[in-house]
C-alpha cells in the first residue's frame, strides 16, 4: 500500500508551512509510521526547502514541486525548483566547522536521510530524499 502526496506554488517562507501541514496529514493517515521517521524526513525536507526559500534566485520568483511517496518500508520525495544550479552542493563533507552558520542545513539533511541526492533536470533543481522507516541504523553525514 502506498500513499502520494503532493505540493507545490511559489518558494516563499509561507511555503515551509504549507509542507509542515501536508506532512502533519500524512502522520494522521499513517499512524504506523514511527514518530522518529517522519520527524527525521520532515527536517531534512524543511531544511531544504529552507535553503530554496532563502536563496533560491529570482527571490520571490522560484517555483517549486513536491511529492512524497509513502511506502511500507521507506518514505521517498522529490523536491523540483526553478531556481538557479548550485554547483557542487552535496561536495562538501561533514558538519561545519565551529559556529558556521552556513552548511549546517544541508548537514542536517543528510544526517537525517538514507539518500540525498541533488542534479539539474534542464531548467530545475531537483532532490530526492529517502528515508528508510522503522530501522535504526547509522545515519552520519558521510
Amino acid at each position: 500500500m502506498t500513499g502520494d502526496y503532493t505540493l507545490e506554488g511559489l518558494a516563499v517562507p509561507d511555503s515551509l508551512e504549507l509542507l509542515h501541514d501536508l506532512l502533519q496529514r500524512v502522520r494522521a493517515d499513517w499512524p504506523a509510521i514511527e514518530e522518529v521517521d517522519l520527524a527525521m524526513f520532515e527536517t531534512a525536507v524543511v531544511e531544504i526547502h529552507g535553503n530554496v526559500v532563502k536563496h533560491g534566485r529570482p527571490p520571490g520568483q522560484v517555483v517549486y514541486a513536491f511529492a512524497l511517496e509513502v511506502y511500507d518500508d521507506q518514505l521517498v520525495a522529490t523536491l523540483t525548483d526553478t531556481a538557479e544550479p548550485v554547483p557542487g552542493l552535496l561536495q562538501h563533507g561533514g558538519l561545519p566547522e565551529g559556529l558556521a552558520e552556513q552548511g549546517r542545513g544541508l548537514w542536517l539533511a543528510k544526517a537525517t536521510l538514507d539518500e540525498l541526492d541533488y542534479r539539474r533536470v534542464g531548467d530545475r533543481n531537483s532532490w530526492r530524499l529517502v528515508r528508510k522507516r522503522g530501522t535504526v541504523s547509522d545515519r552520519g553525514a558521510s
